[in-house]
């Protein structure tokens, strides 16, 4: 692409964007002169000519223009960007290229060039400038109505109906300059945006595009990401989880069997003391050797209690190997021989009382053969 510092030429591009409008002016000064029969009066002229004189003043900030200044510098942008590129250089993969946003470095050196705020209103500062010239000119014509004469009275009005007719053109010099000025801003916008399009186009190969730093990312986090799963594969290896599940469930089944023994154990305990009882509470009813019944309740108690403290042992050993549904199973079995403890205290009570009553009768037998005997 060739550009050529040519700042004169940008003078071409005032002329074109300000032709209408000054044909338009010198149309309304010539019918002020009265060479083109149009009543043109030195105050509507005055108006034309100031916003005229304002759209000049705008015309710099035009896009129309601003592309020709932008062409014009187009080297010194050049030499610029090439600095700007080397300090943002990158070397990758043997290569050598820059990671320069090429949008923002055009944006930022081109700022200058036209004021955004100029452009912004200057669609609509044109024609509230005519409107505001017609106002003006309508103000400053309107005649004195104040006469008496009625010849006179249609002479004035003539003459504001002369003047509001003319006053009308500041009016349609502002939409002018408004429709001309949004139609070569949009037309300037235009060729910008293709200026901007072939700058990046031409340095193209001097960036790295956003895809080849994605494609170098990945191909750096490859390697790591390979590592980091081959580690993972020896921490989590499957043989060691199999072995190790095997042997658990080797444990839980040698604690479900020492489980099991315990219960048996227990049963033969609870078995053996049911039998005692039921010998005791024979012996009991048969009112036979009542203090002898008495000590093998306390026996058999005292053996039921080692057994319990046995089996408790038993469990504690086991306990914190045993998961939730063991732990629930011997809860209730605890709460039942608490129960059965509780029935057998209570009973041994009894049986105490009953064994005190009997040994009372006693006393009191001999007690009566003994006075008996004295009598006697």
């Amino acid at each position: 692409m060739s550009h050529s510092n040519a700042p004169l030429n940008c003078f071409a591009n005032i002329v074109v964007i300000s032709m209408i409008p000054t044909i338009f002016f010198v149309s309304m000064l010539l019918g002020y002169i009265n060479i083109i029969p149009i009543n043109i009066p030195i105050h509507a002229l005055l108006i034309v000519g100031f916003i005229l004189f304002i759209f000049f003043l705008f015309i710099k900030h035009n896009a129309n223009y601003s592309i020709c200044k932008m062409h014009a510098s187009y080297s010194k942008m050049e030499n610029k960007l090439k600095t700007a590129l080397d300090e943002n250089s990158l070397h990758l993969n043997q290569t050598n290229k820059s990671i320069l946003d090429i949008d923002e470095f055009l944006k930022h050196h081109y700022a200058d060039i036209r004021n955004d705020n100029f452009v912004s209103v200057a669609s609509s500062v044109f024609p509230m400038l005519g409107i505001l010239g017609t106002f003006t000119a309508i103000a400053i014509s309107m005649p004195n109505f104040s006469v008496t004469d009625t010849k006179a009275l249609d002479g004035e009005i003539s003459l504001l109906l002369s003047g509001i007719g003319s006053a009308f053109f500041a009016s349609i010099f502002g939409i002018l300059l408004s429709l001309i000025w949004t139609y070569f801003e949009k037309r300037g916008l235009s060729k910008i945006d293709k200026f901007f399009y072939t700058v990046k186009d031409d340095f193209k190969p001097y960036i790295w595009s956003k895809n080849e730093l994605n494609i170098y990312k990945f191909e750096q986090y490859k390697p790591k990401d390979e590592k980091f799963i081959t580690a993972l594969k020896e921490t989590f290896n499957l043989d060691f989880i199999e072995k190790l599940n095997v042997q658990h469930q080797n444990s839980y089944k040698a604690i479900m069997d020492d489980t099991n023994s315990s219960f048996k154990l227990l049963s033969k305990h609870l078995e053996h003391i049911s039998n005692e009882l039921k010998e005791s509470l024979s012996q009991i009813d048969n009112a036979k050797n009542s203090i002898d019944a008495r000590e093998q309740i306390e026996n058999t108690i005292s053996d039921f209690t080692l057994a319990t403290q046995s089996f408790e042992k038993t469990v504690k050993i086991h306990s914190a190997q045993l998961d939730t549904s063991l732990n629930r199973t011997f809860e209730k079995i605890d709460t039942e021989i608490g129960d059965i403890v509780i029935k057998l205290a209570d009973f041994a009570t009894h049986v105490s009382l009953e064994s005190k009553e009997v040994q009372d009768s006693i006393g009191k037998y001999h007690f009566m053969i003994s006075k008996q005997l004295r009598v006697k």
